[in-house]
């Protein structure tokens, strides 16, 4: 289950992020199924899902000149 607040809301508390352990006030709460809350603040949310999708080695050569055909 996932919490989330507004981010216009300025009574929002502020809470430590598990991952960059920084304080922040736009963060999301995610619970565990042992009914535990984890706060990710929104950069390492936005780090974590940055290359979902793409493998490690991954470029794209039409930006070096290759066309591949």
């Amino acid at each position: 289950m996932i919490e989330t607040l507004d981010p216009k809301i300025t009574d929002k508390p502020v809470a430590r992020c598990a991952s960059c352990d920084r304080e922040m006030d736009h963060y999301n709460t995610f619970y565990s199924p042992t009914d535990q809350p984890r706060n990710i603040c929104w950069q390492c949310l936005a780090r974590e899902e940055k290359n979902f999708f793409a493998r490690r080695g991954y470029s794209r050569l039409a930006r070096t000149g290759v066309i591949p055909r």
